[in-house]
């Protein structure tokens, strides 16, 4: 009887170890495995959530819960060690530096990607190409009726809409098409890319801004439907706007630089430890990562390359 017991208590304890073991294992965070929050510029979710997706699937131990948020938020995110890793459309500034570096951390800038800032208006809109210059006009409030532009127009106010007030889009309207002078505070902001999509399909007189991957990926029935809801205006640098000298925010154009709007994609990276942040970005970085960004309509950082065996 006393031996009896002894087996019970001995395969309880092997049991409550094993158990122990394989939670451990599960916790434990490596290149592959673990479980992470991440935080994203919104402008990147349909990109993200692919690449979440295979890299989840490729390494089935990892778990990874994106918070797509605000460029502002992602970066605040970061700097509160909330998350080790984040997705901006730009790289830290020195102050960001600085304030890591009291901190005793060596953050990194990985870029992944180019995308374009879109312009889309309703198909009713019959004008499909405007200058930088125009463009700038409109978000300073210097222009804020069509026929300024175009004297045919019949539009009336041109209402010009954005994601967020915090979005990386509103800030790449300020520091790249303004500059020196202010938005206009007439000028409106929603949440999300998608609803800038579905404000611009029900107002004629609508200007929106959305980030390229948005309405690029000809394999996501979403984005399908939204390019037939919304026209993509060419944009040129020149004053006297042509066919020829105008451009859409697609990959070639962003590649040769004709697209005026482009912006770099980051990840912004403190893992010092070498953890599951790191495999994560290792993976964006990486051969299928940026073939997934290419697939989505982005010009990825590093432009994949099929190697063809010729050896016999």
């Amino acid at each position: 009887m006393k031996t009896a017991k002894i087996n019970i208590l001995l395969l309880l304890f092997l049991t409550l170890f094993a158990s122990c073991s394989n939670k451990d294992k599960k916790e434990q965070n490596t290149l592959k495995s673990g479980h992470i929050k991440v935080a994203i510029d919104q402008t990147m979710q349909n990109v993200f959530e692919e690449l979440i997706y295979v890299f989840e699937a490729k390494y089935t131990e990892a778990d990874i819960e994106p918070i797509f948020t605000t460029e502002t938020e992602a970066i605040d995110l970061l700097k509160k060690d909330s998350v080790r890793f984040a997705v901006t459309a730009r790289s830290f500034t020195p102050q960001e530096i600085k304030y890591f570096a009291r901190k005793k951390y060596n953050p990194e800038a990985i870029r992944i990607a180019i995308d374009g800032i879109a312009m889309i208006t309703n198909p009713k809109n019959t004008d499909t190409i405007i200058s930088v210059k125009n463009l700038k006009k409109i978000l300073t409030g210097k222009v804020t009726n069509w026929k300024e532009i175009f004297p045919k127009s019949k539009l009336g106010k041109i209402q010009v809409v954005f994601d967020n007030t915090k979005s990386s889009i509103v800030r790449y309207a300020n520091d790249s098409i303004c500059r020196e002078e202010k938005l206009s505070k007439e000028l409106n902001a929603l949440e999300r890319n998608e609803e800038v999509v579905k404000y611009v399909a029900r107002n004629r007189n609508a200007l929106g801004f959305i980030g390229v991957n948005t309405i690029t990926n000809a394999k996501d029935s979403s984005v399908v439907d939204f390019t037939n809801q919304i026209h993509v205006m060419r944009v040129s640098n020149y004053d006297m706007t042509t066919i020829a000298n105008s451009y859409q925010p697609y990959q070639y154009y962003l590649y040769t630089g004709d697209y005026p709007f482009r912006r770099e994609i980051f990840i912004l990276l403190n893992d010092p430890r070498g953890e599951l942040p790191r495999g994560l970005t290792r993976f964006v970085s990486g051969q299928i990562g940026q073939r997934i960004i290419k697939k989505t309509g982005l010009l990825p950082s590093v432009m994949p390359v099929n190697i063809v065996n010729t050896s016999k």
